[in-house]
């Protein structure tokens, strides 16, 4: 178990207790949108970055993302557009979901909507010091970022990251989830939730079990050798 007592003095690593998943969002959004800022001086939506086990649930990315967008961009500059079920704004952290070579963008690339023209069509992306146009009609080719899955993460680094974790989620509690999404964080790490479901997690080694039928191939590829070695010697 790691130490979940709070720390004497700065520390690199927070744990905020919560009662439920409810609880745990609506400490995740004072955290990101507040508690971070405050003390550590950070931007809340370039340099906090929320990470969830699973996308379902109060304390989920869905949920979540559509919070945080409400307390960190609830009116972007004024202009918006919805499509594919969500709305978008002028300052919008999102998250490409699939691989457009065409515009050398891949999935879980972020970025950031600095404009939206209606006129044309088209929403303006900031993607790695990219600019980025994206008509309306391809607006499903990424989703907002606030808070995204762990799996998602998988080969990125924040500066802080905000991981809620929570018995809702017991599916997906193992240790290796718990490993990853904790070392996408390079200056802070803050997990909200339960002591219970992090105990859960930690003790979560088995994994989801592979049926690859190795060792039946291996047995086979040995009796294939043994015959073929003994039909030689008896010839």
């Amino acid at each position: 178990m790691p130490e979940l007592a709070a720390p004497e003095g700065d520390s690199d690593f927070y744990f905020v207790e919560a009662a439920d998943a409810d609880d745990a969002a609506n400490k995740i959004i004072k955290v990101v949108a507040d508690r971070i800022p405050a003390r550590f001086g950070l931007d809340p939506i370039r340099d906090v970055q929320v990470l969830c086990p699973m996308n379902r649930g109060a304390a989920g990315a869905r949920a979540l993302n559509l919070a945080l967008q409400g307390a960190l961009n609830a009116g972007g500059s004024g202009t918006a557009v919805e499509r594919f079920g969500f709305t978008y704004r002028v300052g919008d952290k999102v998250m490409q979901i699939e691989n457009n070579y065409d515009r050398e963008v891949f999935n879980g690339d972020i970025g950031f909507i600095a404009k939206i023209d209606h006129d044309e069509g088209e929403v303006t992306i900031d993607i790695d010091g990219r600019t980025l146009v994206y008509p309306f009609a391809e607006l499903d080719e990424v989703v907002l970022a606030y808070a995204t899955t762990i799996h998602k993460s998988q080969g990125s680094e924040y500066p802080a990251i905000v991981m809620p974790v929570v018995t809702q989620h017991y599916a997906m509690l193992q240790r290796n989830l718990l490993y990853t999404g904790m070392t996408r964080g390079k200056r802070l790490v803050v997990l909200v939730g339960q002591r219970k479901a992090v105990a859960i997690a930690v003790r979560g080694t088995q994994g989801r079990r592979r049926w690859s039928k190795l060792r039946e191939l291996l047995a086979f590829e040995d009796t294939v050798a043994v015959t073929g070695s003994s039909q030689d010697a008896g010839s």
